[in-house]
C-alpha cells in the first residue's frame, strides 16, 4: 500500500500504520489523551444533559448522584471507559501501572457501589429527573465515599510524583518539561485540596452545613478535581505544552 503523509489530525490522534496489527488505543499517548478528555468532559456532559432534558440549572449534590438520573447512562459509560483505560494503562515504569490499576479498580467500585439515593421514589415531585432508587444502605455509601476518595488520591499521586519524573537531571531539562511539571504538581495539589474540602464539609461536618449545601460544594470540588486530573493527563498525552 502506498505510504501517505499523516495529517495533523492523524498526528494528534497518534494514528500509526507501521504495523497493521497494532490497535489504536494501545498507544500510550492515545490512552492518556482519551483519559484526559473523558475526565474533563464528565461533569459538563452530566450537567448539560439534565439542563437540556429538564431545564435543571443547578448541579446535583455530587457527580455520583447523576447515576440516579436520566444522565445515568452517560455517567456509567464514561466512568466505565475511564476505569478500563486506567486498568490497561502500562505507563513508563511498573509503579505507573500499579497506581493506575488501583485508580481503575476504585473507579469501578464507585460505579458498582453507588452513593446515597437522590430521591425516595422515581419521579418524585420536584425531582422528575430521578429515575433510579436503590435500597438504602449505609455500608454501600461508606464504600462509595472511600472508593471515590482513593480514586482521586491515586490520580493526584500520579500527577504529582509520577508524571514529573524525567531521565534528565533538573539542570538539563527544557523549559517545556519544567512548565509541565509545575502544572502536574498544581493539578495534584488541587485534587488533594478538593478531597480535603469534601472531607471537612460533607464527611466531618466542620463547615457551615447551609453554606456547603446551598453552593453544592461537593459537586464543585469533585468537578475541580476531575478537571485537574483530566488536564494533567492531556498534558502527559503530549496534547498541551509540548517540547518545541
Amino acid at each position: 500500500m502506498e505510504n501517505t503523509t499523516p495529517s495533523s489530525l492523524d498526528k494528534a490522534l497518534n494514528l500509526e500504520y507501521e504495523s497493521a496489527s497494532d490497535v489504536w488505543v494501545t498507544n500510550g499517548y492515545t490512552l492518556r489523551k482519551l483519559i484526559g478528555i473523558m475526565g474533563m468532559s464528565l461533569p459538563l456532559l452530566l450537567w448539560l444533559y439534565l439542563f437540556l432534558e429538564n431545564r435543571l440549572l443547578s448541579p446535583l449534590d455530587s457527580i455520583s448522584h447523576y447515576f440516579f438520573t436520566q444522565a445515568g447512562t452517560i455517567f456509567t459509560i464514561i466512568l466505565s471507559l475511564l476505569a478500563i483505560f486506567l486498568i490497561v494503562y502500562k505507563g513508563e515504569e511498573p509503579i505507573d501501572f500499579y497506581v493506575s490499576l488501583a485508580a481503575g479498580v476504585f473507579a469501578l467500585l464507585v460505579l458498582l457501589v453507588p452513593t446515597s439515593n437522590l430521591c425516595n421514589v422515581c419521579g418524585e415531585e420536584g425531582l422528575s429527573y430521578c429515575v433510579t432508587v436503590l435500597e438504602p444502605s449505609q455500608a454501600r455509601e461508606i464504600v462509595h465515599y472511600f472508593s471515590a476518595g482513593l480514586f482521586l488520591l491515586c490520580l493526584a499521586y500520579m500527577s504529582f510524583f509520577l508524571f514529573t519524573k524525567s531521565d534528565k537531571q533538573p539542570e538539563n531539562r527544557g523549559k517545556g518539561k519544567i512548565t509541565r511539571n509545575r502544572i502536574y504538581r498544581l493539578c495534584g495539589v488541587i485534587i488533594v485540596v478538593s478531597i480535603l474540602v469534601i472531607g471537612l464539609g460533607d464527611g466531618a461536618n466542620l463547615m457551615d452545613e447551609e453554606f456547603y449545601t446551598r453552593y453544592h460544594l461537593t459537586f464543585w470540588m469533585e468537578a475541580l478535581a476531575v478537571e485537574a486530573f483530566g488536564l494533567s493527563w492531556l498534558i502527559k498525552g503530549n496534547t498541551l505544552f509540548k517540547d518545541k
